[in-house]
């Protein structure tokens, strides 16, 4: 990249476009895979993304397909019917991934409101599968919490992720079970992800920076 105010001489930080260290990964993904490579990569990850849209439809709303119900390489799924109907909310569904073991997709983008799936060419069929059943088992949730059979303010759902410090205190103050908390959908131990923490107030957080760095004078000889 060219520094505007000296076309011959190169820059690496100030770019007005983005950060320069990026440039050498798309590089080396492009070498590495050539023209064959990338063709396959592009066919697997949108059928990928058209195998979970497929999956999920007849569960969730998906938005953007084409008309005759091909989306490209992102399944977006809309929750907000959803969210109208019962007071779940994506971050609720985000959350509660968590108990299945997933890192959720992205939320709220391009529609706010959504989960964008994207699996990329990397994942196999049994993980689009074992994602795909974690969602159509939260949708199940969510319905229980539609028909009153779970309290809209006391569910798995609005309090994911749980601990094993949760699941394992000797007070368990909630209506559901400690197995459909922590083990949901029947998930065996030897499959589990523990998250380390609670669910935290994120937006309190973004909009009051804490700064947890040692304070100038920490460096000082």
């Amino acid at each position: 990249m060219l520094d505007g105010a000296d076309t011959q001489r190169p820059t690496v930080s100030a770019a007005p476009y983005g950060s320069a260290g990026i440039l050498p990964i798309s590089w080396a993904y492009l070498r590495l895979m050539g023209p064959d490579g990338l063709a396959a990569a592009t066919g697997a990850a949108v059928l990928a993304a058209n195998y979970l849209a497929a999956r999920l439809r007849p569960h969730f709303p998906v938005l953007y397909a084409g008309a005759n119900g091909l989306v490209a390489h992102e399944c977006i799924v809309d929750l907000r019917p959803l969210t109208k109907a019962s007071g779940i909310s994506v971050d609720d569904v985000a959350k509660r991934l968590i108990d299945y073991g997933f890192h959720a997709p992205t939320m709220s983008f391009p529609v706010a409101g959504t989960l964008m799936v994207e699996p990329t060419e990397s994942e196999d069929l049994a993980e689009l599968d074992r994602f795909a059943e974690a969602m159509i088992a939260i949708r199940g949730e969510i319905a229980k919490v539609e028909s009153g059979e779970w309290s809209a303010e006391d569910n798995p759902l609005v309090n994911a992720p749980h601990t094993a410090r949760m699941l394992t205190a000797d007070e368990w103050p909630h209506k559901y079970s400690r197995q459909e908390a922590g083990y949901p959908n029947g998930n065996g131990a030897r499959q589990k992800y523990w998250s380390p923490v609670r669910r935290i107030d994120g937006a309190f957080g973004d909009r009051n920076l804490v700064c947890s760095c040692p304070s100038p004078e920490a460096f000082a000889d």
